[in-house]
């Protein structure tokens, strides 16, 4: 998750809805669609032995992991009920960008040595590089994980992740596009996972449109709390900001000529704390329940309804060691003794 999302989805910001609509908000059991990102920033962080302990308590069968962290993956040998997404780190992109040799080095030391008795599901390629100036590296690593991935016969998908700002326009979905950048960037890359038949994993996040301007954009709708319709484009209605900026990425697609990628939302969230009374345990319960709740329920967005959502939930604990502010505060748990900081699992 990057400072990026606050500029994002400016359009959004025109959205002045006055309709009060609030729901009682139950929370339900994960379900396997749902899983958690498990960062690794902070100096008070339980085991990973407990923390994955933590996670089979909870029903939760899909963590992702920013890096390949040998602790965390050693915990997680012989739990082959948890499927795992393994990120490559930012800043070796460079070195593993056109060289066999390396990309091959890097899955010998970082994946081979767990395929036994861990289940790693995605490998994804950097963290929202594109667009940017990493960009272009991002493609060359893919295809080559995924030649070596395929010759070993191993079910392992390799994507990468990408934030809403690869968007120029957004508002309303049917008009979502890339930016110039991003079109370049990202477009070979989109149509290679078509060919392999693997989603393209997204971050987003409602709080930080919300956030933005929280005078013009109702916190039901920014919370997916709201039944009324908020924003109406064409035959499609929107009552929860989320599905809008989801099928405005799915709209950019279809403009490059990518029909049916499938989405994984890699990071959605709500920090409980930092920027005051936009940032309470309340509102973050709110928004991650229904989060569950529209997973839980198998529908899918306007524009997809019955393709479901999948994704993750940011994050599991706390972390210390991030940026000062509502960085720190997208936990679901408090690291130094585990528990919740709201209801939800």
């Amino acid at each position: 998750m990057h400072y990026s999302h606050k500029n994002l989805f400016l359009f959004f910001l025109s959205c002045i809805v006055l309709i009060s609509n609030y729901n009682n908000n139950g929370f339900i059991t994960a379900t396997g669609e749902v899983g958690l990102n498990y960062g690794l920033l902070g100096d008070n962080l339980p085991p990973p032995s407990v923390v994955i302990n933590l996670f089979k308590s909870i029903g939760i069968t899909k963590i992702r992991i920013f890096d390949p962290n040998t602790a965390v993956l050693n915990a997680l040998r012989g739990h082959k009920d948890i499927g795992v997404t393994v990120g490559v780190k930012d800043q070796d992109l460079a070195a593993l960008a056109g060289n066999e040799e390396a990309v091959n080095g890097w899955f010998a030391t970082n994946i081979e040595p767990y395929l036994a008795d861990v289940n790693i599901a995605f490998i994804t390629v950097g963290n929202e590089v594109i667009p940017g100036p990493t960009g272009p590296q991002v493609l060359p690593v893919i295809q080559s994980l995924t030649n070596l991935v395929k010759s070993k016969s191993l079910p392992i998908s390799v994507t990468t992740v990408v934030s809403m700002s690869s968007l120029g326009q957004s508002y309303p979905p049917s008009a979502g596009t890339f930016t110039p950048q991003a079109r370049e960037q990202l477009t070979p890359v989109l149509n290679f996972l078509s060919q392999t038949s693997t989603p393209i994993f997204v971050n987003i996040y409602p709080y930080f449109p919300y956030a933005s301007d929280p005078v013009n954009i109702h916190l039901d709708y920014a919370t997916s709390n709201m039944e009324t319709i908020v924003v109406q484009d064409g035959t499609l209605g929107y009552s929860k900001m989320f599905d809008a900026m989801f099928d405005a990425f799915v709209w950019a697609m279809e403009k490059e000529g990518v029909k049916d990628l499938p989405v994984v939302v890699a990071e959605t969230g709500w920090p409980s704390a930092g920027n005051g009374e936009l940032t309470t345990p309340d509102i973050a319960a709110t928004y991650n329940g229904n989060f569950l709740k529209h997973v839980g329920s198998g529908t899918g967005t306007p524009k997809r309804p019955s393709s479901g959502i999948q994704g993750f939930i940011f994050a599991t604990f706390n972390e210390n060691q991030k940026p000062a502010g509502t960085e720190q505060n997208f936990g679901l748990y408090n690291p130094v003794d585990m528990k919740p900081i709201y209801k939800l699992f």
